[in-house]
């Protein structure tokens, strides 16, 4: 009698076939190879952190400012972050429509370079995205389209001219306060007043470590980004000097809440976030180290420098939740 042998996880991974970015795109099976290079387009793994880092701040809002809401606020809540996470997809699509060139050089397993997606295409797609989430946005409340909006306004002068990404250090801070300040005063303002000191605090925290932190994103592409004319911490000064530049923007933040905590301005019960210090530190010796990774399109401390600010945003709200009832 002839048993068949039921297959092991490496094999029903291997029959998916592409399932990291780096993979070629003849190992594609189940979606067409336009369709998934669409998806590479817009990066997803970037998007998770837009997504839940809104949605913690969101419900924190709500539970910190007592709002009375329907038994339906959890449609808000997904509404609000899908759509700042559309807005980060869109800032993704035109990152990569405007740095082709220099993506054939250093990362040239993405759709563009292989030919999946022309420029012209992927900058089209990214408008579309654009509106999309601007027309989305408006719809939650004005505020938080005012602030979706100014997002869109540091991603697009980012990647277009005046092309901040081109200027040393400016570039870093260009990103983190989108990313940082006004994607979370954006979440709290679905449910409370975005300049309540909680949020403004949090934001600036936020913003200060990324900062730092995103200097990680340019590790890999530190010859590529010179040969085409844009200038980073990286490429001008090195990993190693670049984190220890980069090291106090990522740890100092989180030393400071304890004295917040002391002085009033933050809740007594969020001085725990204080021990997000540690991975900053691993963050910085990971820089040095410069390790890529096999999956994922950067190295190892780009990877965790998102995670801890997941982390920041999830334990941040399970305190305001839970503890500050």
């Amino acid at each position: 009698m002839l048993v068949m042998k039921e297959p092991d996880l490496g094999e029903k991974i291997a029959s998916i076939g592409k399932y990291t970015i780096k993979e070629p795109y003849s190992k594609v099976k189940i979606l067409p190879v336009r369709i998934r290079g669409y998806i590479d387009l817009i990066r997803p793994f970037t998007l998770l952190a837009p997504i839940v880092v809104s949605m913690a701040i969101i419900v924190a809002s709500m539970i910190y400012n007592k709002v009375s809401v329907s038994q339906n606020w959890w449609i808000t809540v997904g509404q609000a972050s899908f759509t700042l996470a559309i807005a980060n997809a869109a800032s993704n699509a035109l990152n990569q429509a405007t740095d082709f060139q220099a993506d054939r050089i250093s990362k040239p397993y993405r759709p563009i370079p292989q030919g999946i997606v022309k420029p012209d295409e992927a900058q089209s797609i990214a408008y579309i995205l654009y509106l999309f989430a601007l027309l989305r946005s408006v719809t939650i409340n004005v505020w938080f389209g005012v602030f979706v909006f100014l997002i869109m306004v540091f991603t697009v002068t980012y990647s277009l001219p005046p092309r901040i990404k081109r200027f040393t250090f400016l570039n870093q801070v260009w990103i983190a306060i989108p990313r940082g300040l006004l994607g979370i005063l954006a979440a709290w303002r679905v449910f409370g007043n975005p300049f309540q000191t909680m949020p403004l605090i949090i934001g600036t925290i936020a913003t200060l470590y990324l900062v730092g932190g995103m200097a990680t994103k340019d590790i890999t592409d530190a010859d590529a980004d010179k040969k085409t004319g844009v200038n980073t911490m990286i490429n001008t000064y090195g990993s190693k000097k670049t984190a220890l530049i980069s090291f106090p923007f990522m740890f100092f933040p989180f030393t400071v809440i304890p004295f917040l905590v002391n002085e009033g301005f933050l809740e007594h019960y969020l001085w725990p976030l204080t021990f997000l210090l540690l991975p900053s530190c691993l963050i910085s010796y990971l820089m040095i180290k410069g390790t890529e990774s096999k999956a994922l399109e950067n190295v190892h401390a780009w990877s965790i420098m998102y995670i801890e600010y997941i982390i920041f945003a999830i334990g941040f709200a399970l305190l305001v939740i839970f503890v500050g009832k």
